[in-house]
């Protein structure tokens, strides 16, 4: 929101000195943002000017005029200009040759369009007043300026501007009578409220039927009918200024006054064309297949959910948003309705974003409007009307008044001391709610309890805490003590977290990339991944208010993810690439509990904190990776070799060396794998048995297709949380005496993995074996149908001593037996 200093210190009196800083520092410490403070960016000789005459230069593409213009010199100027919002006798503000404008920009004198111009007649933006560029500033009739003085002062340029951030809860504070008021609350002097209005003097009947039908969309409306306005009435010099500097358009003496008392008291209004309107004026809900163009030409398709302004001929204006077309203030306008009504604001937001309007009217009531301010606005805008505009009220004020009582709010007198750790008394608490403005309806200093009325401009205080906050606020946030806790000594990071380094370390030194992806998932995905229906994936939570509508389930597996960071990469150009993600997926369990609405007051207990639990589906840690491309380039030294299923087994066989725990595979089939090359990831559960972690090995065609990333595609996505703790590392005990090295090659049917074998001799051969490694996997004709031969290099070693061959042989033969009786193994002559 944009306001003038000068604007806001006629409603409060501020001590003296340097206003502008007083009035900065207050609103910063009362939590205001100033974003900015405009200034006149400008120098040389910016002036007055009145028109002389226009000539159209009609041999261009583009409406161009060429305009002499006074300038308070013994000639006129020359000056080509391209508006056409302007005619001979306007006031414009006209920049010289010299003249440095906002932004650097300077004026000098130039020929265009075979003319030379010799000067430039300036729009709002130009002037830095506002984004308005559509034509140029013309100035009231009625300036006091003649032509040739300096235009920074009678256009209060040299005033400065304050650009403020107004938070969503404080509605009041987009008018210059809340931000007065907060100024003066602030700085502890008075001010004066511009919204005590006298009514205006009116007779006779209601000036107007007006119905309202949604009282809960609407639940006061105020409207009064004036006559005899001169539709030729120029709006005050003093009021255009004041609406230029708020950077709004001026557009006639009507629109004018509707506006400035929007910004003044900060209370929307319209103003209908009387002799426009069709029967009675009827607040109602919109039904399907009505349509309304707006003022800003556009067609509106309605609905149920749409508040609406009508009359017998329909729809005439989108409630609390913007007015329509139909009965627009024009140029010939005698007659008005003024219209000022308290709309819900839930209602107004939901309007506001369905139909992606956003006007200054929707954004003050979706925050929060003064209801009493609605009386008090008409009175306002017949006052300027007929001061200025000759206007007369026809029959008296309409007031269709369906408001309910507001609820105190009940506060402890000991909360804010308790919150903010300050020891506030009951008189001050007493003193801040008065000066705030409200009401200790109940209650007394030597009490316990206040029920406190809230003023009506404070639609944001419901609930005590709300209250407290404001008490906080206006004693001195630097009041509050700031006090760090002590952290608790020897916590560092826990063992998750330091597995979970340690495996991103892991990953990152084997050559792959972390890359954290988007959390949540399209629902078609589940199809792409060629999931069953029954798969405990496709069981995703949808989120109430999502980001995007194309991807409003949570995640519950991390490749989607990945494979449109590989998609992306692939289609930038890069062709080896080997991605890594570890993070947390959403796996529901069952039908959750609803979590419990706890109370802000006390810490919650361990029962409260078990409920609120239950509430969260399970969020287990994962890690997924995926590689494409070059496992081992080519070059001078030999041919090079793409990423393979093995290449990603031996990834996870890394990840379980940095985790502490040894992970083995087995054969499996699961989507969205490729059934014969995947692969089932297992460790020793805590009762001996396997337990499947996650699965690895090379995507699925079909997959790779409908994820539009290259075939032969390899992953692996394992749950972090399901791997057992690993054991208190320990440092190798090194035998200083030689292995001995023997090789072993047993015959098995072709099902059995070699997993289950190397298991097997392992355990067979005790802790003689030192090492272990399969170095050939062979099926031919030589072992026979439905037979395997597999190779192994065993490493035999003793701590104490140096091993005969006899104890080595034994231990290979044990080995042996052990294998043969575990998988069928049989010594391969």
């Amino acid at each position: 929101m944009r306001v003038p200093l000068s604007w806001l210190v006629e409603y409060v009196s501020l001590p003296a000195g340097d206003a502008l800083g007083t009035v900065t520092d207050v609103l910063v410490r009362l939590g205001v943002e100033v974003s900015e403070i405009h200034r006149a960016d400008l120098s040389g000789p910016l002036v007055i000017g009145r028109v002389l005459e226009i000539e159209d230069l009609t041999e261009f593409k583009k409406p161009i005029r060429y305009c002499q213009v006074d300038v308070g010199e013994s000639q006129a100027r020359g000056i080509v200009c391209g508006a056409t919002n302007f005619a001979v006798g306007d006031l414009v503000v006209t920049a010289l040759p010299g003249v440095v404008l906002p932004g650097g920009f300077a004026i000098s004198a130039r020929k265009t369009y075979d003319r030379i111009s010799d000067g430039m007649i300036c729009s709002t933006r130009e002037l830095g007043l506002g984004d308005e560029h559509t034509g140029i500033l013309v100035l009231s009739a009625d300036l006091s300026a003649a032509p040739g003085a300096a235009a920074v002062t009678a256009l209060g340029l040299d005033d400065p501007v304050f650009e403020l951030e107004i938070t969503p809860d404080r509605g009041d504070l987009l008018s210059v009578r809340g931000l007065a008021r907060e100024i003066g609350l602030g700085l502890g002097v008075p001010s004066t409220d511009p919204g005590r209005v006298d009514p205006p003097l009116t007779s006779g009947p209601p000036s107007y039927e007006i119905r309202v039908e949604d009282t809960t969309g609407c639940d006061r409306f105020v409207g009064l009918v004036l006559t005899g306005l001169d539709p030729g009435a120029p709006s005050p010099a003093w009021l255009q200024r004041r609406l230029t500097q708020a950077g709004i358009r001026t557009v006639s003496l009507a629109v004018d006054v509707t506006n400035f008392v929007m910004v003044e008291l900060g209370q929307p209004m319209h103003a209908f064309d009387l002799d426009l309107l069709t029967g009675p004026l009827v607040v109602r809900r919109g039904t399907a297949g009505e349509h309304l163009i707006t003022l800003d030409g556009v067609q509106r398709n309605l609905s149920e959910a749409d508040l609406l302004i009508t009359d017998d001929t329909g729809p005439i204006g989108l409630a609390a948003v913007m007015g329509g077309r139909s009965t627009e203030i024009h140029d010939a306008t005698t007659g008005l309705l003024l219209e000022a009504a308290h709309w819900d604001p839930v209602t107004v937001s939901r309007t506001s974003r369905g139909h992606g309007l956003f006007s200054e009217a929707a954004r003050r009531f979706e925050r929060g409007v003064d209801p009493e301010m609605t009386t008090a606005a008409i009175a306002r805008a017949a006052q300027l009307l007929t001061q200025y505009g000759g206007a007369k009220p026809a029959g008296s004020v309409v007031d269709v008044d369906n408001r309910t009582l507001r609820a105190p709010v009940v506060l402890d007198v000991s909360l804010p001391s308790r919150v903010a750790g300050v020891d506030y008394s009951v008189e001050h608490v007493c003193d801040v709610l008065t000066r705030l403005g409200a009401a200790v309806v109940s209650g007394s200093h030597s009490g316990e309890v206040f029920e406190v009325l809230p003023p009506s401009w404070r639609m944001d205080l419901v609930d005590p805490h709300d209250v407290v906050e404001e008490i906080v606020r206006l004693s001195g946030y630097d009041q509050v003590p700031s006090v760090l806790p002590v952290a608790p000594a020897g916590r560092g990071l826990t063992a998750g977290q330091r597995r979970r380094r340690s495996i991103a370390r892991s990953l990152a030194d084997q050559g792959y990339v972390e890359s954290p992806a988007y959390p949540f998932l399209d629902p078609a995905v589940f199809d792409a991944l060629r999931l069953p229906d029954d798969d405990e994936r496709r069981k995703a939570l949808r989120l109430a208010n999502p980001i995007s509508e194309t991807e409003p389930l949570m995640r519950t597996t991390l490749l989607p993810g990945l494979l449109k960071t590989l998609r992306r990469n692939l289609g930038r150009g890069q062709r080896d690439v080997a991605l890594f993600e570890i993070g947390l997926v959403v796996r529901p369990t069952g039908e959750a509990a609803r979590a419990p609405v706890l109370p802000v007051s006390s810490r919650p207990d361990d029962e409260q904190i078990a409920a609120l639990k239950a509430a969260v589906p399970r969020q287990p840690w994962r890690v997924g990776l995926l590689a494409v491309g070059a496992a081992e380039l080519s070059g001078w030294w030999g041919k090079g070799r793409p990423v393979d299923w093995t290449d990603v087994l031996a990834a996870v066989a890394e990840i379980g060396t940095a985790a502490g725990v040894r992970i083995r595979s087995s054969a499996d089939e699961h989507a969205p794998w490729h059934p014969g090359r995947c692969a089932a990831l297992l460790v020793m559960g805590t009762d001996g048995a396997d337990l499947v972690i996650g699965h690895a090995g090379e995507l699925h065609p079909g997959v790779c297709a409908a994820m539009d990333v290259p075939a032969g595609t390899v992953a692996a996505e394992l749950e972090l949380d399901l791997l057992p703790p690993s054991a208190a590392a320990t440092a190798p005990i090194l035998s200083a005496y030689p292995p001995v090295l023997l090789d072993l090659a047993v015959m098995v049917p072709a099902d059995v993995p070699a997993a289950a074998v190397e298991a097997a001799i392992r355990e067979g051969a005790g802790q003689l074996l030192d090492e272990l490694r399969l170095f050939d996997d062979y099926s031919g004709a030589q072992v026979g149908q439905g037979q395997r031969s597999l190779a192994f290099a065993l490493q035999f070693r003793a701590p104490d001593r140096t091993l005969t061959g006899t104890e080595a042989t034994e231990a290979r033969d044990a080995a042996v037996a052990e294998a043969h009786r575990r998988t069928g193994a049989v010594l391969r002559g």
